[in-house]
């Protein structure tokens, strides 16, 4: 098995040759948003039909290479899948793949065949870098230009995986904005700084924006981007933690699977700020993050449903009473922390669906609703 990652290295790239790079993002950008019109016209996501639309009408008219046209259509059709509304394409990068595009380990150069001509461009990387290339064979990469006027280059290369096995331990992960991340290991990263400077840049774009001037719209662009490299810098570094934990002990990690949470929140009556702060949460992001950095090492990753997860006692499975951080149940008489104890549930639930999969579940007791208890699954069967 193997895990697929992007390498970013800087390109050494001189100045005469920046005007053929650019002349060949720009006719790539270009063919991306001709095919995206006949793709939506047509209402048309298949790569095979899309070709036979499009394939000869924009090598004609942007002069691109055969591979560059058929990575065109690619990206389209996969942009079109993975979103809802696909916007106009910018000229920042163009995908290559090995008929365009090699890497030579010997002196650390890459080869790009551009719109005329092919060329070979040193790499300027560290020893991070180096590692992960060496011995490497890629056959994929992208060629991006970035907001600086920096030509990068991110080469795909195929890691080995551990293989995993079945574990009786499993660390439960619960997700949420006050707490970044609580285990239940009991290790919890605070929210507090991330929220802060999220609002933070909330407000300067507020500020600018409202001005409208030639300034304030250069100031905006270089603002672009910063909160969101910040997020992923704060997930990188919290789902590094997990899978070291999980390796080092020989367990699972276990996520609530919160696919649609944004929109069962946003029916609730909230106000602004509060709605800003929902649609900004990035719990998917870190469950990507520690997905790929457990594959690699070996680590199994399951999801298990969000129901009770943060009203169960993991004592008893009773439901119990949370208010804001603390948790208690009637039943056993257990009080604490109330996200410890949600990592505590979802560590149970995930330990029902790696070691028993055929009948993964668990119920929650709910209080009295009549003369009889009522029982709801809390777990996954």
């Amino acid at each position: 098995m193997t895990q697929t990652i992007s390498v970013s290295c800087k390109l050494q790239v001189p100045v005469e040759l920046c005007p053929e790079i650019d002349a060949t993002l720009q006719a790539f950008a270009d063919a991306c948003n001709q095919i995206l019109e006949v793709a939506k016209r047509e209402n048309c996501r298949n790569v095979t039909r899309l070709h036979h639309l499009t394939y000869r009408q924009v090598r004609t008219m942007t002069g691109l290479k055969a591979n560059h046209a058929c990575q065109a259509i690619r990206r389209v059709v996969g942009n079109m899948k993975a979103t809802k509304q696909v916007h106009k394409f910018r000229s920042t990068s163009i995908s290559l793949d090995a008929r365009v595009f090699a890497y030579r380990e010997s002196d650390q150069h890459v080869g790009i065949t551009l719109m005329n001509k092919r060329v070979w461009l040193p790499l300027s990387i560290g020893n991070y870098q180096l590692a992960l290339l060496k011995g490497q064979t890629p056959t994929a990469a992208t060629l991006v230009k970035r907001r600086n006027g920096d030509y990068y280059i991110q080469i795909a290369i195929d890691l080995p995986t551990e293989p995993t096995g079945k574990t009786p331990k499993v660390i439960g992960v619960d997700l949420g904005r006050r707490d970044i991340a609580t285990t239940s290991t009991g290790q919890s990263w605070n929210g507090r700084q991330l929220q802060a400077t999220r609002d933070r840049y909330s407000k300067v774009r507020a500020n600018v924006q409202r001005k409208r001037t030639r300034s304030s719209r250069r100031l905006l662009r270089r603002l672009s981007g910063r909160e969101q490299r910040f997020q992923k810098w704060v997930n990188h570094n919290i789902s590094k933690k997990l899978v070291e934990q999980a390796k080092q002990i020989g367990a699972a990690i276990a996520f609530e699977d919160l696919t649609n949470i944004r929109n069962s929140l946003n029916q609730k009556p909230r106000n602004k700020t509060e709605r800003r702060r929902t649609n900004n949460w990035a719990f998917y992001s870190l469950r990507v993050f520690t997905g790929y950095k457990a594959a690699i090492a070996g680590v199994p990753i399951v999801l298990v449903p969000p129901a009770y997860t943060s009203q169960a006692c993991h004592h008893c499975l009773h439901i119990g009473e949370r208010s804001s951080k603390s948790f208690k149940c009637s039943h056993c008489g257990f009080s604490g922390d109330a996200d410890h104890n949600a990592a505590l549930v979802i560590s149970l639930l995930g330990g029902a669906l790696v070691n028993q999969p055929e009948v993964p579940f668990l119920s929650c007791n709910l209080p009295d609703l009549s003369r009889d208890k009522a029982t709801s699954p809390c777990g996954c069967g």
